[in-house]
């Protein structure tokens, strides 16, 4: 719950009401309260609207995910699949977008006007096989340079992963995460 949950707004209306009473109190001689307001409430808020200022909102699941996905899921997802998944659906801070750092690595990120954009996920099967799939808005980097990356991507992601790059309309990419994992018996 907390993963979905804004810090940056939590502090500023814990901040604000906290500020709020004290401010109350100050006015009605209440010099204990004025003193959480003034010494807790003022600080939540500034952190509350920093936190905002440099907040990165968690990318949307773009499809219901199945009961045979989720059963896919818990046997085969790589640690790199899980670790994806969950950064990306959660608040960040401090970052400029998902995955920022992970696409200035495979050269696909040369300009932060350049970056590719990650606008959704979705867990699908492919021939029996757990994939994360991230769809990109990428507007100026073409198919082409995205298939060039292809095998550094997959060394990238992996071990045990595969990826499959596809372009389902203009301006946007499709790199699928395939694991290579096998089902158990």
């Amino acid at each position: 719950m907390l993963r979905q949950t804004s810090l940056g707004l939590l502090g500023l209306v814990v901040g604000a009401a906290l500020t709020i009473v004290g401010f109350g109190a100050y006015f009605t001689n209440n010099a204990t309260l004025n003193l959480v307001g003034f010494f807790y409430g003022i600080p939540l808020l500034l952190g509350g609207l920093a936190l905002r200022a440099a907040e990165l909102k968690p990318v949307p699941v773009t499809e219901p995910i199945s009961d045979r996905v989720t059963t896919l899921r818990q046997q085969q997802a790589t640690a790199t699949q899980t670790k994806i998944r969950n950064d990306v659906t959660r608040f960040r801070y401090g970052q400029k977008a998902h995955l920022d750092s992970s696409l200035s690595f495979l050269g696909l990120s040369p300009t932060d006007e350049e970056r590719p954009v990650l606008t959704g996920i979705r867990e699908v099967e492919t021939n029996g096989a757990y994939t994360l799939v991230l769809q990109f808005q990428s507007p100026l980097i073409p198919l082409e340079t995205w298939q060039q990356k292809q095998d550094k991507m997959t060394t990238f992601f992996g071990p045990n992963v595969q990826v499959a790059i596809s372009q389902p309309a203009s301006s946007q990419i499709e790199v699928a995460l395939i694991s290579t994992v096998q089902e158990p018996s």
